[in-house]
């Protein structure tokens, strides 16, 4: 096959800067820096990790479990959606929910919260990503000393959700209960969610 070179050279050349990471990879202030980033762009281990559209099923859940959160949060406490997360200088990922101190709201110009900043986060697992939603972002999670996780499964075009507690001693987390129809827990605070709802959404 020949390939013609001054082809490649301008396709090269078309390609923004950010198409081509420095040899350490890209640090978690990088997705500020950037400006030509798609939205919700991920750093996971250095790389970037773009989203791809999402289907009605990640959608409404995540609209069903963040009315849901909001219903009971403490004063102390805010749910976000779809904020990213500073876990390390090559770890930014971006949860689909996340309940965060009240006090780690600074301005409503910022783009990130810190680990230390969140009690829960939440993937909802969308055919692209389950490989790092279900192995790789809940070690990131863990080992930064995040309190909660929620893994989120479609099973038949209804939620499941598999909650998770930090063991802080081995920085891990430990499976607490798989929810179907409900999710009623009581930690981090009192959640009572039907989980069937999402048939009316």
């Amino acid at each position: 096959m020949t390939v013609d070179v001054r082809s490649l050279e301008m396709t090269e050349s078309s390609l923004p800067d950010w198409a081509f990471p420095p040899p350490e990879g890209f640090v978690a202030e990088d997705l500020d820096r950037i400006t030509q980033l798609p939205a919700h762009t991920e750093l996971i281990d250095g790389s970037l990790v773009f989203v791809s559209p999402q289907a009605s099923f990640h959608t409404r859940t995540m609209y069903l479990l963040e009315a849901g959160l909001h219903r009971t949060i403490p004063e102390d406490l805010r749910a976000r959606r779809e904020m990213s997360v500073v876990l390390g200088t090559r770890q930014r990922p971006e949860p689909d929910i996340s309940v965060i101190h009240a006090s780690a709201e600074h301005s409503p110009e910022q783009t990130f919260y810190r680990a230390e900043d969140v009690v829960l986060a939440v993937e909802v697992i969308s055919p692209d990503s389950r490989g790092r939603d279900r192995d790789r972002k809940p070690v990131l999670y863990a080992e930064a000393g995040i309190a909660h996780f929620w893994l989120v499964e479609n099973q038949s075009g209804r939620p499941a959700i598999y909650v998770y507690e930090l063991d802080p001693v081995a920085r891990s987390y430990v499976l607490t209960g798989i929810h179907h129809d409900r999710l009623k827990i009581s930690a981090p605070f009192d959640i009572d969610i039907d989980l069937t709802g999402i048939d009316r959404l």
